[in-house]
Formats: C-alpha cells, structure tokens, sequence
C-alpha cells in the first residue's frame, strides 16, 4: 500500500498550485442553488482539459473513469454559495453579493484535482469511479434533482463519499474526521405559519385583532415541544428562522408569517412535530381571535453513515494521513445537527461523509461557516484529493 500512498499523495501535492488557483476563481464567482452556468462551465471546461468525458445529468455533471463491469463507488462535491456578502479580508473575495461562506468552492476544486489525478491513474481502478458535482446543496434540493435525474444508475453505484471542509472550530488545519456508524446530519423540513389578524390603526388596538401577538405567544410555545414533549435525550430542534409582520410603527398589521425548520434523525419524529405545530399554532392564534394556516416544504431527510463504509473510510484514511485521522470519539449513537442533502444518496446506497480541518479558530480563524467573514486554509486541497483518490482506488481493490 505504501507505493500507492505515496503515488497518490504526490501527484495530488504536485497540483498544490492549481487547485489554489481553480478555488480562488471560483471562490470569486459565486452562484446559488440549481443556477450555477458559469461554474458549470468553468468545471466542464477543466474535466475536458484532463480528458474526460463530463455529462449533464439534472442542474449537475458527471463523469465515470475506470473499467466497466465492477463496482462503481461515487465521489460527490457540491459547488453552490450562499447569499451572504462577503466580509472577508481576502485578495480574492466575492464582489456580487454571494460568497462562499461553507467553503463549496473548495468540495469543487479538490473534486477537480481528484478527476486529474484518477484519470492519469485510471489503469489502476479496479472498477469505477462516478464524479458528482453537484448544484443546490445549501437548499437541500440539489442531490434529488441528480438522483431523480440518475445519478446512481447506469453505471449502478454501490458506494458514495463526500467530503466537507469545516472552519471555525478549534480543529488542526489538515485533521480529517470520520464519523462512526449511524451518525450523520439531521433532517430538515421547513414550516410556514402565516398568522391572520385584523389590521388597524395603533392607536386603537380594541378596533383590530393584532397577529403579532399571537405569533409572538406561538414563537414561545414551540419551544415548549422539545423541553416538555420528547424523551430527554432525544434529538429535535425547532427554529423558528424568520418572524416578519408589519411596515409601520403606528399600523397593527393584519397578518404575518413564522418561517423556520424542524431537525431530528427520524421519519417519526418530523411527524410528531409537525401534528404539534399545526395543533399549537391554530390553537393559540384562536385563543387571540386569529386564524393561524399552517405548512410544510423543502424536506431533506436524515444522513446516516454506513458502518461497513465508516470502518473502511477510517482503515483508508489512516493508510493514506496517519495520525491527521481524528481517533473515534465514541458517540457512535449521536446526531449531528446540520443538514445535508447528501442524504438523497444515503437512502439508497451506501454512504460515509467525511470532514475535513480548513480553518482552526485557536489561529485566527475565528468564524464558522456561513458568517461573511469566514476564511478557509486552501493549502490543504491537495489532501482532501488524494483522500477522496486513495479511497477510491482502495475500496474498488477490496469490492472487486
């Protein structure tokens, strides 16, 4: 194995300056969601340069390298931003109004060098390899929409990976973590509460029926269901993201909305919140003469890692970093309580998501994901390639 570690690790430290290079670029022209026509050009544009053979598959592309008839194991790296103007003090930074500020441009640009890098090494893949770059992460729709679209068929996959990048935490730059078996991200469904009232001037409240104030009673009492209504223990977390109502400060309006999600790892467990929200917020926006219509959307189920493919990820990775593998922390039951929409794959194949360090907080990188001013270590690129290579490489040799 130490040839093949080494190889890899090489020829992915040997790309040091272009997956910089690539990040950088990308990290100046972000796009949201399912609309990413430049960066879909721009990956296109890269994977025929190292001669592959991308293909549109939904709002994504996908390329497969290796030799037919095996197992397929799937790479994925998403590529959309958010909405956040950047703050960053980086030559580089976002000038449109969007920003990578969960490090996107960085799953791109080691998934690019991974396409280099597997198809100079293609010989070797006993089996193969489908590339998943992917739109639309940050709104949970983007894996469905390349799954729907048949992502995991023709070839089958048999296996997926993923890599994230974290920043913000107190975590060494380059330290990769593997989660145990059956831990994953959480769940997310969005709910809509639009409130009714009647609307009147403010200083005769008698003459109107103020949806303010059942909102901000139901606001309080959602809270009641996860401190009062779950087994201790339990995971479920409801936010209530957005509260708007009203444009003026004299005017009681005559409705408004509460806008937020709900995050748990059981099928379960979403519909009991979902029967109590509905209960809590007709009942309360009639104890203060409102009606209250409630609704759901945007559902993302729980992620889970496989076990067989979490014990293989860790063998792998160990094999190929050492000790930049964080050791199992030993809470092989517990949730994580962000969201990916990597889930889709998880339901249907097997699938490991992977973290890797970007931006310790004990040396200046001090804000997390999503903030705008959020920077990221791209030295380390090189390594989330060789990680997703050699993992590729390694688990088609075992699963011939």
């Amino acid at each position: 194995m130490d040839d093949l570690k080494n190889k890899i690790l090489g020829e992915a430290k040997a790309l040091e300056g272009e997956l910089q290079a690539w990040r950088r670029e990308l990290h100046q022209h972000p796009e949201l969601g399912l609309d990413l026509d430049w960066t879909r050009q721009f990956v296109w544009d890269k994977l025929v340069s190292f001669g592959c053979q991308p293909q549109k598959c939904g709002e994504g592309i996908v390329v497969v390298l290796g030799k037919p008839g095996g197992k397929t194991i799937l790479l994925r790296g998403d590529m959309d931003a958010l909405p956040v103007p950047e703050e960053a003090d980086v030559p580089y930074k976002s000038t449109n109004g969007r920003m990578h500020a969960c490090g996107h441009d960085m799953h791109t640009s080691m998934m690019l060098g991974a396409a280099k890098v597997l198809k100079a090494n293609e010989a070797l893949l006993e089996g193969q390899v489908k590339l998943m770059y992917q739109p639309g992460e940050e709104t949970l729709q983007g894996a469905k929409n390349m799954v729907d679209s048949g992502v995991l068929d023709d070839p089958k996959v048999d296996a997926a990976v993923m890599i994230h990048v974290m920043t913000g935490l107190p975590i060494p730059v380059g330290m990769l973590m593997i989660p145990e078996g059956n831990t994953g991200a959480a769940s997310s469904d969005e709910f809509h509460i639009v409130v009714k009232g009647k609307g009147g001037h403010g200083a005769m409240p008698h003459l109107s029926i103020d949806p303010i104030n059942a909102m901000a009673h139901i606001h309080t009492a959602l809270q009641e269901i996860h401190a009062r209504e779950i087994v201790p223990g339990e995971f479920l977390v409801i936010t209530p993201g957005i509260f708007r109502a009203g444009n003026a400060s004299n005017v009681i309006a005559d409705s408004g909305e509460i806008v937020g999600t709900i995050r748990t790892g059981a099928s379960e467990m979403v519909a009991f919140a979902k029967k109590r929200i509905t209960e809590i917020s007709e009942s309360i926006a009639a104890a203060f003469r409102c009606t209250a219509e409630v609704s759901f959307c945007k559902s993302c189920p729980p992620m889970i890692a496989d076990v067989a493919m979490s014990d293989s990820a860790r063998k792998y990775m160990t094999e190929l970093l050492g000790q930049l593998v964080l050791p199992p922390m030993g809470n092989g039951s517990k949730l994580g309580g962000g969201s990916e929409d990597f889930a889709f794959v998880s339901e249907r194949v097997p699938t490991i998501g992977m973290f890797l360090g970007v931006g310790n907080s004990k040396e200046g990188c001090t804000y997390p994901q999503h903030h705008p001013k959020a920077v990221f270590d791209d030295s380390v690129l090189f390594e989330g390639t060789a990680a997703y290579c050699y993992l590729a490489l390694r688990w088609l040799q075992e699963n011939k």
